[in-house]
C-alpha cells in the first residue's frame, strides 16, 4: 500500500478485506456442500443400478495417464 495512506485507513482496508473474504469463504463452503450432496445422490443411484464404482475407479487408475499417452 502507498505510504501516504494513514495507518487507520490501512487497518480499515485490511479489516474490510478480511470481512469480505470470510463471507466469500462461507459461500464457497455452501456451494461445496451442495456439490457433495449431488455427487452422493448420483453415487447412490449408480450403486442402486448395480454399478461398482470402486471397480471402475481401480480400472481408471490402471490406465495410462493422458500425459504419458501424449508424449
Amino acid at each position: 500500500m502507498p505510504k501516504d495512506i494513514s495507518k487507520d485507513e490501512q487497518i480499515g482496508f485490511h479489516k474490510g478485506s478480511l470481512t469480505t473474504l470470510a463471507k466469500e469463504r462461507e459461500e464457497m463452503l455452501k456451494i461445496l456442500s451442495i456439490v457433495e450432496q449431488l455427487m452422493q445422490m448420483h453415487i447412490k443411484s449408480l450403486q442402486d443400478l448395480g454399478v461398482n464404482l470402486q471397480k471402475e475407479a481401480r480400472q481408471a487408475n490402471a490406465k495410462k495417464p493422458i500425459e504419458d499417452v501424449l508424449r
